[in-house]
C-alpha cells in the first residue's frame, strides 16, 4: 500500500527543490521507503510521489527502519526510511544501532535542524547517530544529488546504515546544483564494491588441510548466502564428502541435501551437534562465530583445525586457525579447483542412512499426540511448532521477533532459502521489532505468505505497526508466543530468586487488538484450534490471520539452558 504526502506547492517549483534532488537520486536505487511523515521530511514524501519509488507508511518511527532492514535481508536490496527532525529521529535509534551492528545497508532520510541553528527542540542527530557508528551526510542546497548518492555507495560498499540529512530550511527551497545540458540532475553510475580475491597460498593451504581431513565439516552462514556461494559450497561438500550446516541466518543454504545437518550452534538437533564436535576440519564460510554458534566454546572439538573465508579483515573469533580474507564464493570455487582430483573422507558416506530434514528431527514436545498442553493447562511450544510446520503454507518468509521463543521458528519450521528467514533485532539484543519487519519482509517481492513469530512483550512494544501488517500484508499469519510474562527473563533471573513481578505481563487478547484493526484472530489454547489456521489456508490464505497462542513457561528452551549454565548472557545470532 502507498500512501504521499500533498502539497499546494505549484510542481514547477516542487520539482527543482532540494527535497526533490533527493528525492529523483533515491529513485534511482531504492524503490522502497518506510517511514511516518512530519515537519522535517513532508516535502521529500511529496517529492518522491512523483517517482516511481513506493512510500508505505508506518506508525512508529522505529518501524520504518525495521522494515527498510527487513526488506534488505528478504532479498529485496537496498531499501530507504525516513522520520522526521528531533523525536521522530531519536525514535529510530534501536533499528538504526540493530542495522549498524548486523551490516546491512540502509538509508535513512531525516529532516534536520536548520542551518541557521538549533532551536529549542533539536538535538545533536549528527553525534548521536555516530555514537551509533552510523555516519551521517548532510545535503546543501548546490550538492543534494551529489550527497544522496555518496550516502548510497557508503552504505553499499561498507555493508551498514547512513543517515541522510535534510537541514529544515533547505527542505523546500529551489536546488542550486548544476544542471547537464539538457536541464536535469547529472546521476553518475552508483560504483558497486568489486569482488575481493583470496590470495591463492592461502587456498593452498586450506586445500591442503582439507584434502588430509577424515571428518570435513562446512559451516556456512549468512555472508555465504550474501555471495551466492550455496553451489559451490555444496559441490566442494560433495568432493570431500563433508557434512554441511548452516548459522541461524544462514538456514536453508543447503537445501534438502542429505549431507546437511541443519542450524548449528544452540539451535542444533542433538545428532547435528554430536556430529559437528567430531568434526577434525572445519571450513567456516561468512559466518561470525559468536558465542551462540560456538555454544559458548563447545561446538568444535578442541582439536579441530578451523578454516574462515570472510571479508573482516582478522578472524572473528579466536578459535580460528587460518583466515581467508576473500569473497566466499570465490574462495569456495578456488578450494574446489584446487582439490579436483578428488579427496572423498568417507565420513558422510559411512553414517548410512540419510537423516531426515533437520528440522523434522526434533523433540516433538509432551502434548504433540494429543492436545499440545503441558502440566499448567497451557501450549507446549515444541508441540505448537511442530503442528504449526505442518499446518503453514510451504511457500513462506519466517519474520522471527526476539525473546525466549526466538529459536522455535528456526529449529521447527521448514525454510526455503536464508533469505525467507528475516531476524531483524537479533544483532542489538532488541525485542519489539516483530510487526514492522514482517511489512518489509513482505515487500520484498517474495510470493506466498509472511509468517511472523513474536512475543507479548514485543508485540505490545511494537503494536503501532500492527496496524500496519494488517494494511499492507497480502497474506501473512502472525504467531504470538503468549506466555503472560518476559519469558526469558523469568527463567533467566526468576529462577534465581530475583522478584518475578516485573517480569510478568497481563494476559493481553492479541487477537482481539487483530479484530479491531481489521485483521482476522483466533485464540489457541489447544492444538486442535488450529482449525482456525487450517480454514484460513483452505480459503486462500489471503488478509492476515493472528492466532493468540497461550504458551507455557514450563519449557525452557534449550539454548537458554545452555546460556543459564554460562550465567545471565544476550542471545546473538549469526
Amino acid at each position: 500500500m502507498s500512501e504521499h504526502a500533498s502539497s499546494t506547492v505549484p510542481t514547477s517549483i516542487r520539482s527543482s527543490t532540494v527535497s526533490a534532488r533527493v528525492a529523483q537520486a533515491l529513485s534511482r536505487h531504492v524503490s522502497e521507503v518506510f517511514g511516518v511523515m512530519g515537519n522535517g521530511n513532508a516535502h521529500l514524501l511529496d517529492a518522491l510521489a512523483a517517482t516511481p519509488t513506493r512510500f508505505t507508511a508506518m506508525r512508529h518511527e522505529a518501524g520504518g527502519v525495521a522494515a527498510a532492514d527487513a526488506y534488505a535481508r528478504a532479498g529485496g536490496g537496498l531499501a530507504a526510511a525516513t522520520a522526521t527532525y528531533g523525536a521522530g529521529f531519536t525514535n529510530t535509534l534501536t533499528p538504526l544501532a540493530e542495522a549498524v551492528m548486523a551490516q546491512i545497508p540502509l538509508i535513512l532520510v531525516v529532516g534536520d535542524a536548520p542551518t541557521t541553528g538549533a532551536r529549542p527542540w533539536d538535538v545533536d542527530q549528527f553525534q548521536i547517530a555516530a555514537g551509533l557508528g552510523a555516519p551521517t551526510f548532510t545535503v546543501g542546497r548546490d550538492d543534494a544529488t551529489a550527497t544522496t548518492l555518496r550516502a548510497i555507495e557508503h552504505a553499499v560498499h561498507r555493508r551498514t546504515a547512513v543517515v541522510l540529512a535534510i537541514p529544515y530550511d533547505l527542505a523546500a527551497v529551489a536546488s542550486d546544483e548544476p544542471l547537464r545540458a539538457d536541464g536535469t540532475p547529472h546521476h553518475p553510475a552508483l560504483v558497486r564494491p568489486s569482488r575481493v580475491e583470496p590470495v591463492a597460498r592461502r587456498l593452498d593451504t586450506a586445500a591442503a588441510a582439507l584434502r588430509s581431513a577424515h571428518r570435513p565439516l562446512i559451516l556456512a552462514g549468512r555472508g555465504a548466502w550474501l555471495a551466492d556461494a550455496g553451489p559451490v559450497l555444496g559441490e566442494l561438500a560433495e568432493r570431500l564428502d563433508a557434512h554441511t550446516a548452516t548459522t541461524a541466518l544462514g538456514r536453508g543454504l543447503f537445501g534438502s541435501s542429505p549431507r546437511d545437518l541443519g542450524v548449528a550452534g544452540g539451535f542444533a538437533t542433538e545428532h547435528a551437534a554430536t556430529r559437528i564436535a567430531e568434526a577434525d576440519v572445519v571450513l567456516v564460510v561468512g559466518a561470525g562465530l559468536n558465542q551462540f554458534t560456538m555454544r559458548f566454546g563447545e561446538a568444535f572439538s578442541p582439536d579441530a583445525h578451523v578454516i574462515q573465508v570472510d571479508l573482516a579483515d582478522a578472524p572473528t573469533n579466536a578459535r580460528v586457525d587460518e583466515l581467508i580474507h576473500g569473497d566466499a564464493a570465490l574462495a569456495a570455487a578456488g578450494l574446489l579447483e584446487r582439490l579436483a582430483d578428488g579427496a572423498g573422507s568417507g565420513w558422510v558416506a559411512s553414517a548410512g542412512r540419510a537423516r531426515p530434514a533437520p528440522h523434522l528431527d526434533r523433540d516433538p514436545g509432551d502434548g504433540s499426540s494429543g492436545d499440545g498442553l503441558c502440566a499448567d493447562g497451557r501450549l507446549d511450544p515444541r508441540s505448537l511448532a511442530h503442528r504449526l510446520d505442518e499446518l503453514l503454507p510451504a511457500d513462506r518468509t519466517v519474520v522471527q521477533d526476539g525473546g525466549h521463543f526466538i529459536g522455535w521458528a528456526p529449529m521447527y519450521f521448514d525454510i526455503p532459502s536464508p533469505d525467507r528467514l528475516v531476524m531483524v533485532g537479533t544483532a542489538y539484543q532488541s525485542i519489539g521489532l516483530g510487526f514492522p519487519s514482517a511489512v518489509g519482509a513482505a515487500a520484498a517481492g517474495h510470493t506466498g505468505t509472511t509468517v511472523l513469530c513474536t512475543g507479548d512483550g514485543g508485540g505490545l512494544m511494537a503494536l503501532p505497526d500492527l496496524d500496519t501488517v494488517i494494511r499492507t500484508v497480502p497474506s501473512g499469519v502472525i504467531v504470538v508466543f503468549n506466555d503472560a510474562a518476559y519469558g526469558a527473563e523469568v527463567h533467566q533471573y526468576g529462577s534465581r530468586g530475583l522478584d518475578q513481578a516485573p517480569m510478568l505481563i497481563d494476559e493481553v487478547d492479541f487477537a482481539a487488538l487483530a479484530r479491531a484493526l481489521g485483521g482476522q484472530g483466533v485464540t489457541i489454547d489447544t492444538l486442535a484450534d488450529l482449525d482456525g489456521l487450517t480454514d484460513w489456508v483452505h480459503a486462500g490464505a489471503q488478509g492476515v490471520l493472528l492466532l493468540d497462542c497461550r504458551i507455557s513457561t514450563s519449557v525452557v528452551a534449550p539454548y537458554l539452558s545452555e546460556m543459564m549454565q554460562q550465567g545471565p548472557r544476550p542471545v546473538a545470532v549469526d
